[in-house]
């Protein structure tokens, strides 16, 4: 046991005086040794910074998805720009409910559908002495499966609100702060455009706590407020998951509504078409290229730091000859020389690569404190650049690698060290 316990500190004593040989050595150098180290660690610091800004940009256009299902399409109807069979161009186009029951009924693929009808801009709704002016929108039930909402209170529009006509409101929660003040929202009457509805639910879109929606059953608004069987625009969800087939069922709408309405396939002012997934899957693939440029740049600058190792090892091995002979002459062996110059070598990418992976983390959570911060008044941050982390595994994995490298580097100037003969290392000049 105690023979166990002297290897033990005989080992720690001798792990410190190759520390304080290697910073004796470094000492020699200050400037030389301090550049190198420099390099390294912006290597690494650039290499953080710039993977958490390109999340940064990533969640903040993430950020802009939040509110609507990942595989959703919106159809808008335009105005025809081609002739088509012996129709002349010009021709408004006008969603109706038999487009909605048919599209439901007839087209695979769907998952989830909603006609939508917008009422006249700014209408006035009314809570005994406080009104304010806002667009109403009528929709059904499966709408929020489309545009992602969150029920604070409440219920959304249901089928039997639909089937009885029902005059029942949901508003969003700035609409409640600004009409009820403390007064419980639930069960209230508002009055909409002079017609009283019932508030059944209170909802916060999750991308704009500060928006102003009030929705109303289709059913009820196309009839309180002659909509007769308009719609003003279309609104599903697919079963797919892949672009490839959410624009497989992209082009049956189309094709589906042209003959409705008849207009040609290839008319793309005829409606309108926005499909989520198509969008997303873009974007995402924008921002692997950049993570991809991230990494070639980052890994560059983090080279060209290694090199600058690889180059100090090697001037430390030529200055240091006559000291490696004479290490030699007296029975030092070749791995104890290697040894000795893959420790400096590690010794300075490790500190380097640790200081610039620390300064990197640092920079990123006081930017992401900060963006938090200004975002809690100004919501307009978060669709732009938000959040801005590097996964702390990656940072690990990034020091880890850079130090291999730099034993790698350290490894030739190393060898060449092992190599030299006592005789003529004592004859050097």
């Amino acid at each position: 046991m105690l023979s166990d316990t002297v290897y033990v500190l005989f080992n720690i004593l001798k792990m410190f005086d190759y520390i304080e040989e290697i910073l004796s050595t470094l000492k020699k150098n200050k400037l030389r040794a301090v550049m190198t180290g420099f390099s390294v660690a912006w290597g690494i610091f650039m290499l953080i910074i710039l993977l958490g800004s390109g999340n940064g940009l990533q969640n903040g256009m993430e950020f802009n998805f939040r509110n609507i299902a990942k595989n959703a399409i919106q159809i808008w109807p335009g105005r025809t720009s081609e002739n088509f069979e012996g129709l002349g161009k010009g021709r408004s186009v006008q969603f109706t409910n038999e487009d909605y029951d048919l599209m439901k009924r007839e087209l695979s693929g769907i998952d989830d559908i909603s006609g939508r009808l917008y009422l006249w801009s700014d209408v006035a709704i009314t809570f005994e002495k406080q009104y304010a002016n806002y667009t109403v929108t009528c929709v059904m039930p499966e709408f929020i499966n489309i545009r992602l909402m969150d029920i604070v209170k409440g219920r959304f529009i249901n089928h039997m609100d639909i089937k009885e006509n029902r005059k029942v409101i949901v508003l969003s929660q700035t609409i409640v702060d600004m009409l009820f003040k403390e007064t419980e929202p639930l069960g209230e009457y508002v009055k909409v455009g002079g017609i009283y509805f019932q508030v059944v639910g209170v909802l916060s879109n999750p991308t704009d706590k500060n928006s102003k929606d009030a929705i109303l059953p289709l059913s009820t608004g196309q009839r309180v407020f002659n909509g007769a069987n308009r719609l003003s625009n279309l609104a599903l969800t697919t079963t797919s998951t892949t672009v490839e087939a959410n624009k497989q069922i992209e082009e049956e709408i189309r094709g589906f509504l042209a003959k409705r309405h008849r207009f040609s396939t290839t008319d793309q002012e005829a409606i309108y078409v926005w499909n989520t997934l198509e969008s997303f899957k873009q974007a995402q693939g924008v921002f692997a290229g950049i993570r991809m440029f991230v990494w070639v740049i980052g890994i560059m600058t983090i080279i060209a730091g290694i090199v600058g190792v690889s180059n100090i090892m090697i001037i430390l091995v030529k200055e240091r000859t006559k000291e490696i002979g004479i290490r030699k002459a007296i029975g030092a062996t070749p791995w104890s020389v290697v040894l000795l110059v893959l420790s400096e070598s590690l010794f300075i990418t490790a500190v380097a690569g640790l200081v610039g992976m620390l300064f990197g983390m640092g920079i990123l959570h006081i930017a992401s404190t900060v963006l938090t911060n200004v975002a809690a008044t100004n919501e307009t941050i978060r669709f732009i650049f938000y959040n801005p982390s590097a996964n702390f595994g990656v940072a690990i994995s990034a020091t880890v690698l850079l130090v291999v490298a730099g034993l790698l580097a350290g490894f030739i100037p190393a060898r060449k060290a092992a190599g030299i003969k006592p005789i003529e290392a004592l004859h050097d000049e």
